[in-house]
């Protein structure tokens, strides 16, 4: 599949898995093949954090609207631009009440802690003002694409499923016309899929199934292929035995170190055997396509990884197959 075809199946790419899956990583991973493929990218946090700015080398601006990345030509390439923006409730709150006509109210609620009882006064509010704040931006039309950093993979059924809750707890009005209006834009998968994170190990790819059934069966948002991050690169000759002189007389090594990289082989080749089992498991769980991204080595994230995962992930999506075919 051409990456431009799968960037612009969806206006709206929520990303969503597990705490410590790599979530926000992959959002920008995705942002950056978005922005290749010539697609204006806007990337929003929505847990209450601005991390994303510092994987571009950007200084985060808080909730201030910025740009990493501007269009430009690249080897002959038009690339687009990335632009990110984090939302938080309370400000939702206040650009929703705006956007109604209740800019005097907005002052008054600022200063006297209001904001805070209408927000919590009806279930999943807070949600739905997030949500409804995407459906604006994915209104007007400004970015070919909006990803979004949802939150951890317990709240994101959640984050998603307050439409529904919003909807049947105010029967009319303004609220329920918000809810009613985002619903549409998660339902349409013209509009809005979900791109779900994981590592290959027990606990997350347990939690990526059991979020994957909640989100496709039980609130009928459409799923794009799910992201495996962190996976370690297959090596030969693990097995090979290094714990004697004899069985590697070129190696000039003492016992210690001799042993030190058998131990570090053998725990290699389990963690390999491990990563197997899982990436294997997740396949026959999910009958989505599977896009793996690698582990990075280093200390730290930056522009240099993200781009690293930018070019794998571009590969993985030019080898799926076309929408439609088998």
């Amino acid at each position: 599949m051409h990456p431009s075809h799968f960037f612009s199946s969806s206006n709206v790419l929520i990303v969503a898995g597990k705490g410590g899956v790599g979530k926000t990583v992959t959002a920008a991973a995705v942002a950056t093949a978005a922005s290749r493929a010539g697609q204006s990218v806007l990337l929003v946090e929505v847990a209450g954090r601005s991390g994303a700015a510092s994987l571009f080398g950007a200084v985060p601006k808080g909730y201030e609207e910025s740009t990493v990345f501007e269009e430009a030509e690249i080897d002959g390439v038009r690339h687009g631009s990335i632009t990110l923006k984090s939302i938080t409730p309370d400000a939702a709150l206040m650009e929703w009440l705006e956007t109604q006509r209740f800019q005097r109210l907005v002052g008054r609620m600022a200063t006297t802690g209001l904001l805070e009882v209408v927000a919590t006064a009806t279930p999943g509010i807070k949600d739905l003002l997030i949500l409804g704040r995407i459906k604006a931006f994915e209104g007007a039309g400004t970015f070919d694409l909006i990803v979004i950093d949802a939150p951890a993979a317990g709240h994101a059924v959640g984050f998603l499923r307050s439409p529904a809750g919003v909807r049947d707890a105010a029967k009319t009005g303004l609220l329920h016309r918000q809810a009613v209006e985002v619903l549409e834009m998660i339902s349409d998968p013209a509009r809005c899929k979900v791109m779900l994170v994981t590592i290959p190990e027990e606990t997350p790819v347990n939690e990526m199934i059991e979020t994957s059934f909640a989100i496709e069966e039980d609130l009928g948002v459409h799923l794009g292929p799910t992201v495996v991050n962190s996976v370690l690169p297959e090596l030969d000759d693990l097995d090979h035995d290094l714990a004697t002189p004899a069985a590697e007389p070129g190696l000039d090594l003492t016992d210690n170190e001799r042993a030190a990289l058998a131990t570090a082989a053998d725990f290699r080749a389990g963690r390999l055997r491990l990563q197997r089992e899982q990436l294997d498991r997740l396949g026959a769980a999910l009958p989505l396509d599977q896009i793996r991204l690698p582990h990075q080595f280093g200390s730290s994230i930056g522009p240099d990884e993200i781009a690293e995962l930018a070019t794998v992930l571009t590969a993985a999506i030019e080898a799926l197959p076309e929408e439609g075919d088998e």
